[in-house]
């Protein structure tokens, strides 16, 4: 008590003093070297890691088990990968991915925005603005309606509204608008350097990856729309590509983060490799996809066995026994020596091969500017050579593989086709594409708990309980609740 009474007489002293002086007092309270607000180049580095780490954990596997392009393994005790495999998920299950996208990732954009503003560094600010949208971008693919207009409020706000999923989708755009004119700023007290770990460098030299990138995150946008609003994807690309934006035009500029052999810094799809051996596998169906075309893809994709079949993936409800199916390799990985990786393979967010993927589905669907088949052969080429494949297997692989036939909704196929296997790993797209066009044509896997392949994942447990605004006031009635350009049948 005598402690409390203590304090305020200090602070009715110190008030006295202040108005009774000219002079100033300063709080001996106060270390003067204590940090009050990490540096905004820090945070920063610290968003950017994060944005990598988080689009290569969680969201990664999820997505990636029901796309099929991973299957749920052990050796023994069944494991949450089998149990989302199957579609046994539940809101538990988003728990850490939400709080790390909200509470740490988002919160530190808003950070860098606020700062960056408030000192004049709008190449910093234009920066954290792109990073925002392409993060809201996945997580409105992945739940629907989300917290937006009145998220990471903090205290100013602990149960924020839930904003209708389309009305975000227009607000990215235009955050997306903002984030290009402000990356493109002459005049920024600070800019981005080395310590962004995703485009990293001079950002007289960087500034043109981040454009790139903002407007070929703006042409996925746009493409969600197929089945939703069709006119809304033509007229929005065509003003785009007709306005002479810049696009991704090679692998150098896919937006992703390469890791480092070094304790702490390898890639999180090989950190889980590593820490629960056995629990992920490559998938039947995109191993038999790529059988089916002599892919030599396949190589970097997954482990080989040393008699025929050399890859082999594993169908879902599959007996637990790991060492029956080919392992997650190179390509997501690293190099390896035996058994062992480096874990310095990059996390791929965003690259030039989905960019001609959009190109070419959206000229052959919506009349587009641009010829379909120019951007397929790209878009496998682009793969291709990111796995790397030799210039003679290339040639082979795009002679048997890379030329458009049949119906348009064949081609359609085979576009969505290379797509997913150009996307391998990469986190959402290739389930957000089986949504829109049905294609690649999954299966449902033999054990499933429900009847249909997910639309959206339930929201975290730890938002039902504590927020009273979630859409109906409680959880999703069921994996089928879909977002609002997921029309299709």
């Amino acid at each position: 008590m005598k402690k409390f009474k203590y304090k305020y007489l200090v602070v009715i002293a110190g008030l006295v003093l202040t108005t009774s002086s000219c002079e100033k007092f300063y709080d001996i309270n106060k270390d003067p070297d204590a940090i009050v607000q990490a540096p905004m180049s820090t945070i920063l580095t610290s968003v950017t890691a994060n944005i990598a780490y988080w689009s290569g954990s969680d969201m990664n596997r999820y997505t990636s088990l029901l796309s099929q392009q991973y299957s749920g393994q052990s050796n023994g005790t069944l494991n949450q990968t089998q149990e989302f495999d199957k579609y046994l998920i539940t809101g538990q299950d988003s728990n850490n991915l939400f709080s790390t996208a909200y509470a740490g990732i988002l919160s530190d954009i808003e950070t860098i925005i606020r700062i960056a503003g408030e000192e004049g560094s709008p190449n910093y600010s234009g920066v954290a603005k792109l990073l925002k949208a392409y993060m809201y971008q996945v997580l409105v693919d992945a739940y629907g309606d989300l917290p937006y207009s009145e998220a990471i409020k903090l205290t100013g706000n602990v149960a924020p509204k839930y904003d209708d999923d389309e009305q975000i989708y227009t607000a990215l755009i235009a955050l997306i608008d903002q984030g290009i004119t402000e990356v493109n700023a002459t005049v920024s007290k600070q800019s981005p350097t080395t310590n962004s770990t995703i485009f990293p460098g001079a950002f007289a030299t960087t500034r043109t990856n981040w454009v790139k990138f903002a407007n070929t995150l703006k042409l996925r946008i746009y493409l969600h729309y197929s089945e939703k609003n069709p006119t809304l994807l033509t007229t929005s690309m065509n003003t785009l590509i007709g306005s002479g934006a810049q696009f991704m035009a090679s692998n150098a500029d896919n937006f992703q983060m390469t890791f480092t052999d070094i304790a702490g810094g390898r890639n999180p799809i090989d950190q889980f490799e590593t820490a629960r051996a056995g629990y992920l596998v490559a998938g039947d169906f995109i191993v038999n996809l790529m059988n089916a075309k002599s892919d030599p893809r396949r190589a970097s994709y997954f482990t080989a066995f040393s008699t025929a079949p050399l890859y082999r993936g594993a169908p879902v409800g599959a007996p637990n026994n790991s060492t029956l199916f080919s392992k997650l390799h190179t390509y997501l990985r690293g190099a390896a020596t035996g058994t062992v990786y480096t874990g310095a393979a990059p996390v791929r967010m965003l690259t030039y091969a989905e960019y001609n993927f959009i190109r070419a589905e959206a000229a052959l669907r919506f009349g587009v500017t641009g010829v379909a088949q120019t951007f397929f052969t790209d878009g496998i080429t682009a793969s291709l050579t990111a796995a790397g494949v030799s210039a003679g297997d290339q040639a082979t692989y795009l002679a048997a593989n890379g030329i458009l036939v049949g119906t348009p909704a064949q081609q359609l196929q085979q576009i969505i086709e290379q797509k997913y296997i150009a996307s391998y790993g990469v986190v959402m797209e290739p389930w957000t594409d089986w949504r829109r066009t049905g294609y690649p044509a999954f299966t449902i896997p033999s054990n499933a708990v429900i009847t249909f392949t997910p639309r959206t994942i339930y929201y975290p447990q730890s938002e039902v309980d504590a927020n009273p605004n979630i859409p109906g006031g409680k959880q999703k009635a069921s994996l089928g609740v879909r977002t609002f350009w997921d029309t299709r049948p």
